[in-house]
């Protein structure tokens, strides 16, 4: 730790910067409360627009393809008009289109409005965690970037709650609750409240400093460093932010290239890769089938919105144990743990799917000790995501790349990592048809092997470090 460093550990101002923190990951909390609040509903939608199995598959799915063009314009715009600018048009994409998927009076109708919150969905995954690792002091960098995966959990946590609760007071999504509205209409309605507050507390966070630094609005940025630390250490700052950022000319998508050599940036593919990987392992998939997995081992499927909340919350307990660690240990031997503890569940997913489950007409059958060994499986799986690659690959994104095509790198890998998570979600279904579950998670636990071998050679560690001094390192 340098000497910038160790001062900002002794003048930071706690309260203020972890204020700051909050009020972006709420931008966290949106994507993960949008994420789930689908889970609930895709019955009561089918029936209420009369659309096939298709038809309600391309719905949910649109999400993600917004999340992916989300992710991919919200680095360069940044870079041009501010973090703070472009994270308040993302929350009132997130009210409008929590208004309108309620609305939404057929599927053509809903796809807008969703596709509209997969825009705002991605904009959030990649400017929260960067605007918190431009504000945040080294020593506790880490750990305030993992509040957005913790925002992510709990928005997913009280979206299975809302809908749990919501469907308990009716009987049912397809059923009326209030006013005349079907409970899943309500569904969607809540998400207005988070929406709103976050719409509302953007209006009173400062830009960032380096954004402001690289604009040459040096007084703004000043006076937002000496709010977070001291007059005399904010000085030190912007010059120390002087040296690593480009004030010629506006940030572009071309930055990617460096232009010493004509190659992208070696860090870039380094990005990408953890962007891949964090879907590749099959996240998306355990949490799609962990209905099933339940219902193997002898729930009902009336519990299905009720196991979701237990999952949820093993996901949240969890990622409070990165917040405790990721500063502590580090994060490239956390990357490396959950790699191989993924790999170690998604293969005893494997073993339990090849040989203790068995094909019926009803769907797939389970002995009562293959059951439990699933959803101990799968609940110690997300238990590893959680406290590893869940926030760390966010914490790494918000600040492995240089001041000079920070923006320009988080559209990449913010495109890779929206883009993995759709290619997964499509090709899972025709996997499982092809070569079943066994052999589908037996792939994913193989990429968490992979990314093991990727992290330990290619990842360098960025805990305690400014960001210029990770900055000057890729020069």
């Amino acid at each position: 730790m340098n000497k910038l460093s160790n001062d900002f550990a002794g003048e930071s101002n706690l309260p203020r910067v972890i204020f700051l923190s909050v009020v972006a990951a709420l931008g966290g909390f949106l994507f993960g409360f949008d994420s789930g609040v689908i889970n609930g509903t895709v019955g009561a939608l089918k029936s209420s627009f009369e659309i096939s199995d298709v038809e309600i598959g391309f719905a949910v799915a649109s999400m993600l393809l917004g999340c992916a063009a989300g992710a991919f314009f919200a680095g360069t715009l940044a870079d041009k008009f501010g973090r703070k600018h472009v994270l308040i048009i993302a929350a009132m994409a997130f009210i409008v289109s929590a208004w309108g998927s309620g609305i939404s009076s057929s599927s053509t109708e809903f796809v807008i409005f969703r596709v509209l919150g997969g825009l705002a969905v991605g904009a959030a995954s990649i400017l929260s965690p960067a605007y918190i690792g431009e504000i945040a002091p080294p020593h506790i960098r880490g750990r305030l970037i993992s509040l957005q995966q913790l925002a992510i959990v709990l928005g997913l946590f009280f979206a299975f709650f809302s809908n749990y609760n919501l469907a308990n007071i009716s009987g049912g999504a397809s059923l009326e609750l209030w006013w005349g509205y079907q409970t899943w209409q309500w569904m969607f309605w809540m998400e207005l409240i988070p929406a709103s507050l976050f719409f509302l507390l953007l209006l009173f966070i400062p830009e960032s400093p380096r954004y402001l630094v690289a604009n040459d609005k040096i007084e703004k940025a000043l006076k937002v460093l000496a709010s977070i630390t001291n007059l005399e250490l904010a000085k030190r700052q912007v010059e120390d932010i002087k040296t690593t950022v480009i004030r010629a000319r506006k940030p572009r998508l071309s930055d990617i290239i460096n232009s010493k050599t004509g190659k992208v940036h070696p860090i870039i593919w380094v990005g990408i890769a953890i962007a891949a990987l964090q879907q590749f392992t099959g996240i998306n998939v355990v949490f799609y089938y962990g209905s099933v997995l339940w219902q193997a081992a002898g729930f009902t499927e009336a519990d299905a919105l009720l196991t979701n909340v237990i999952s949820g919350s093993v996901n949240v307990a969890f990622t409070f144990l990165a917040i405790y660690l990721v500063d502590k240990v580090g994060r490239k031997p956390l990357l490396m743990i959950g790699a191989l503890g993924q790999a170690v569940m998604l293969g005893l997913l494997a073993i339990v799917f090849s040989f203790g489950a068995s094909d019926a007409a009803e769907g797939i059958q389970m002995g009562g000790t293959s059951g439990i060994l699933a959803l101990l499986a799968a609940n110690g799986y997300i238990a590893f995501f959680a406290f590893t690659w869940g926030p760390i690959m966010w914490v790494m994104l918000g600040e492995m790349f240089s001041n000079k095509f920070r923006g320009a790198a988080l559209a990449v890998a913010g495109l890779t990592q929206w883009g993995s998570n759709f290619l997964i979600t499509i090709t899972f279904p025709v996997l499982l048809a092809s070569i079943g579950l066994g052999i589908s998670y037996g792939i994913y636990a193989a990429f968490g092997i992979v990314a093991f071998v990727i992290v330990r050679k290619y990842v360098t560690e960025t805990k305690g470090k400014t960001l210029e001094d990770i900055s000057r390192e890729q020069e």
